[in-house]
């Protein structure tokens, strides 16, 4: 016969109670995490160093370009890689400035290249046969003769962008479209998240900044394209690369000794040394030598001589692994 019991309100309070104390640590609350609705297509952080490394080699490409191109040195310098939303990032550049919108074929999307005047109209200069030296007016906007005349230019920068991604993706970066006023851009939504990769240009006397902003949904696409590019950096340690690192040791000097290591003598006892006075060492002659290699024991062998010099002949490699 089942008894039927009805609990009071205090047990209903301390079976609650009880719970809660429990289950504490698994408040939704205390787990949960912010989420910015506005920027859903943030990319993570190790990728984003991923994309700094790439820029670095194609400010150091560009370089190297741009001063054969324009026949005067040119020095490209990575400032920054950071994650911006679209009007952030277009409130950001000058007005007027040189503004080109990129497809990213094979993917879906529009990149914008932008390169300021003050560094526009320098180059326009060189290219026209001056020296880039002198007072030049740069808030105006480029004409269209004058962006006929820097096709080759945007050409040459493309260029390097491409081989700079081609290690994770190839991706064939086209100019669509130019413009003067970033107002003008309607090629991402204004709360579209975007890759920011702004460079500092030098050419001679001259300096100005280049920007490149990549919408993040795409490189948020290529994600594990730059973990097998990386992963495969790391293990690949190729012969080029062992070979190029002896190179660099090869002129290094090193210090060889070798030693016979006897018994240890305090000052004291060397202070009272007289003539006549004789120390034993207790060492063994068929014992090897110790050679050391900047102070760090390396061989164990026997002196030798080599014609009239000296010499070490090598027995054996130390190992102290082995000999613990």
């Amino acid at each position: 016969m089942a008894v039927e019991r009805v609990l009071s309100q205090e047990e209903i309070d301390s079976v609650f109670r009880n719970l809660r104390d429990q289950g504490g640590d698994d408040d939704p609350a205390k787990r949960a995490q912010p989420y910015d609705f506005r920027r859903p297509d943030r990319i993570a952080k190790d990728q984003l160093r991923s994309i700094h490394q790439l820029h670095e080699s194609f400010a150091r490409s560009l370089s190297s370009s741009l001063s054969a191109y324009l026949r005067n040195y040119a020095l490209v310098n990575l400032v920054s890689v950071e994650q911006l939303s679209f009007m952030e990032f277009s409130q950001c550049l000058p007005s007027p400035t040189c503004l080109i919108t990129l497809s990213m074929r094979p993917y879906d999307g529009n990149a914008v290249l932008e390169i300021n005047p003050t560094l526009v109209f320098p180059i326009l200069e060189m290219l026209l046969g001056g020296t880039g030296k002198g007072v030049i007016r740069a808030d105006r906007e480029v004409t269209e003769i004058e962006q006929s005349i820097l096709e080759n230019l945007y050409r040459l920068v493309l260029h390097d962008l491409k081989d700079a991604w081609s290690t994770v993706a190839n991706i064939n970066f086209t100019i669509e479209s130019f413009k003067t006023e970033s107002q003008l851009l309607q090629v991402l939504a204004p709360n579209e998240a975007v890759v920011a990769v702004t460079l500092e240009v030098r050419i001679g006397e001259s300096a100005g900044m280049m920007n490149i902003g990549m919408p993040s949904i795409i490189i948020k696409m290529l994600r594990q394209k730059f973990d097998l590019q990386w992963s495969m950096r790391k293990s690949e340690s190729t012969l080029e690369e062992q070979a190029r690192i002896l190179n660099l040791i090869k002129p290094a000097t090193l210090h060889i000794d070798a030693r016979l290591n006897g018994p240890t003598l305090r000052v004291d006892d060397l202070m009272r040394l007289e003539e006549g006075d004789v120390l034993t060492f207790d060492y063994m002659v068929q014992k090897p030598l110790d050679l050391t290699v900047n102070g760090k024991l390396k061989f164990k062998g026997s002196t030798a001589a080599l014609g009239r010099k000296k010499a070490f002949q090598i027995q054996a490699m130390h190992r102290p692994h082995l000999e613990e």
